[in-house]
């Protein structure tokens, strides 16, 4: 199940998950590509168990935004051990967020 955060639990669920992969989805509701990413994201929520999908709107998430130079939607970013570990800005196809995946669960 992907998680709906608003911008005060962010940091919350950061380090609640500290010990597996985060991948934090930030969107807007207007955004075309966002909706074109969000069944690729639903389709690796189901195979990925040991991780935690979260979303967060952009727009209600100004100061998130704009703290983590957020510049452009959808942007997902990773975290893992508590921090952010990388980005991926724009759509992408399922198979290289599952890679990118793949290459921080190996590791559990």
């Amino acid at each position: 199940m992907i998680h709906v955060l608003d911008e005060s639990q962010i940091n919350q669920e950061v380090v609640k998950n500290s010990g597996k992969l985060m991948l934090l989805n930030v969107c807007a509701d207007w955004c075309l590509p966002c909706e074109i990413l969000a069944p690729i994201l639903t389709e690796l929520d189901k195979k990925y168990k040991d991780v935690e999908f979260y979303t967060v709107n952009s727009d209600e998430a100004y100061n998130f935004s704009t703290t983590n130079n957020i510049t452009s939607i959808p942007t997902l970013i990773f975290y893992k051990d508590g921090e952010e570990k990388e980005r991926i800005v724009g759509v992408e196809c399922l198979e290289k967020i599952s890679d990118a995946i793949n290459e921080y669960i190996k590791d559990n």
